[in-house]
């Protein structure tokens, strides 16, 4: 029987004095191995988690143990932790060992977190199936013939195979949400600047953000809560005060909801997705609340919108990758020039390069007004839109993704098919919103479907109350 399955588990066990920190990193370390198939562990830190949950469990006898003591975590392999490699599941970061810790990680190891791996995900981040890594692929749980989503991947597997008890990973355009939906699980994007992007390996800094996977909303809160909030290493963070999230669940009032006709009407969307979205919506209205149809008519513009400025980002913060500081050197190299190039072209992946050209070019003398510029002034308009709508409903309710799970290869030829993936995530990455992932049913072949919740910015107190309150409906 599979244990653990919640914090609350983990604390009452630990309070009932059935089990200690050390038993139960075990408990997840032989896990891990007898999952190991599944891909989701780029490297497991056996020796220190060990070490570490030793230390927590002398804190809890003098009773000075932090608010996560106990809590196993998983990181993405895009988050830095010193004295560790992290390489963004790429060729050209191997061997980069860390000199320092990501404030996000070291937040929750203050609060006596045990560091137990990193995770594997598609390059960079660049990818939505996480067939994208030079690790290889992830395995979904629910299909091992299928992807598990992307580019947080084994974050996302981490958590649904009991691996460990939440995990980390980071959302640019749908890359927690996504693999949420298609694992099951309880995935969120916070507002952008929420948490402190210091020791996050940059793919796109205007729409990079720190995320959660967890099996339900309050442990997912508790993590958010322990992470953000302002940081002196990172001059974008908010520093706005952030709510005790976890404390703040109980929803009790009358919402009103939005969603958006254009999710619902698109040819893309797999028929038992919009069903079962449709009967979210249903049990919404049948419980008093008040749930609108709205139209989106910028919606054909987001995913082109999101691809031009984030590989224009892309390419400008890939460019330090080049051989000479750290990484990857091509060993084929017979002058500077070749270093640079061979070094380049040996050590990114497909996707990466493709990304890296596409935003060259946006940004190119040529034609950096007709798309660059454009396409910052459609964020604009959509980020407004969006934030409209949001001041006259409480909450936005979309489909998390087009489909369910797909098998492996399915879109690897086809990289539009591949982006066409976040066509209903990019939204709140453009606008820069919170936006949370929650499991909703399975469809006829039993694989996991997500519905979307979006909130206004800094909102994440009341997303997490209103997320809490859908999944006690049960209505798939």
């Amino acid at each position: 029987m599979e244990k653990f399955l919640s914090f609350d588990d983990i604390r009452k066990s630990l309070e009932n004095r059935e089990t200690d920190c050390k038993a139960i990193v075990n408990y997840y370390l032989n896990n891990i191995q007898t999952k190991a198939h599944l891909n989701a562990f780029v490297e497991v830190y056996k020796d220190s988690a060990l070490e570490q949950a030793a230390k927590v469990d002398e804190k809890r006898a003098s009773g000075k143990a932090g608010k996560l003591a106990g809590m196993v975590i998983g990181i993405k392999d895009v988050l830095v932790y010193k004295d560790h490699e992290a390489n963004a599941s790429s060729k050209i970061l191997k061997g980069f060992i860390s000199q320092f810790t990501a404030s996000a990680v070291q937040r929750l190891i203050d609060e006596d977190a045990i560091i137990i791996g990193r995770l594997n995900c598609d390059e960079f981040g660049m990818g939505s199936s996480n067939e994208n890594s030079v690790h290889g692929k992830v395995l979904n749980a629910a299909d091992e013939s299928r992807v598990p989503g992307g580019s947080s991947g084994g974050s996302a597997v981490a958590v649904q195979a009991n691996l460990c008890t939440v995990s980390l990973g980071t959302d640019t355009g749908g890359s927690v949400r996504q693999p949420a939906a298609f694992t099951g699980l309880v995935g969120i994007k916070p507002t952008y600047s929420r948490v402190s992007r210091w020791g996050l390996i940059a793919y796109a800094s205007s729409f990079d953000t720190i995320g959660v996977f967890s099996r339900n909303v309050k442990d997912n809160a508790l993590v958010l809560e322990t992470m953000a909030g302002s940081d002196n290493y990172d001059s974008t963070v908010s520093k706005k005060p952030v709510p005790n999230y976890s404390e703040l669940l109980h929803f009790d009032k009358r919402a009103k909801v939005a969603y958006l006709k254009e999710t619902l009407e698109s040819s893309a969307l797999q028929q038992e997705i919009k069903e079962n979205t449709i009967a979210v919506l249903e049990k919404l209205k049948q419980e008093g609340h008040e749930v609108e149809e709205v139209n989106f008519p910028l919606m054909k513009y987001g995913l082109p919108t999101y691809y031009i400025l984030t590989t224009a980002e892309a390419s400008s913060n890939l460019s330090r990758f080049d051989g000479v500081k750290f990484g990857y050197r091509s060993p084929n190299a017979h002058n500077l020039e070749s270093m640079y190039k061979k070094t380049r072209s040996e050590g990114f992946g497909e996707e990466v390069k493709r990304r890296i050209m596409l935003g060259t070019f946006v940004l190119s003398a040529s034609y950096y007004d007709a798309y660059f510029t454009k396409a910052q002034k459609v964020r604009r308009l959509i980020k407004e839109f969006t934030e409209n709508l949001l001041t006259k409903y409480d909450y936005i309710i979309m489909p998390t993704t087009p489909s369910t799970a797909f098998k492996f290869g399915e879109h690897s030829n086809d990289p539009v098919a591949m982006y066409l993936e976040d066509l209903f995530t990019v939204q709140a990455s453009v606008s820069g919103v919170p936006a949370i992932s929650l499991p909703n049913g399975r469809d006829k072949k039993g694989l996991p479907i997500g519905i979307q919740v979006v909130a206004n910015s800094f909102k994440e107190a009341e997303l997490y109350a209103f997320a809490n309150y859908l999944m006690g409906l049960n209505v798939n």
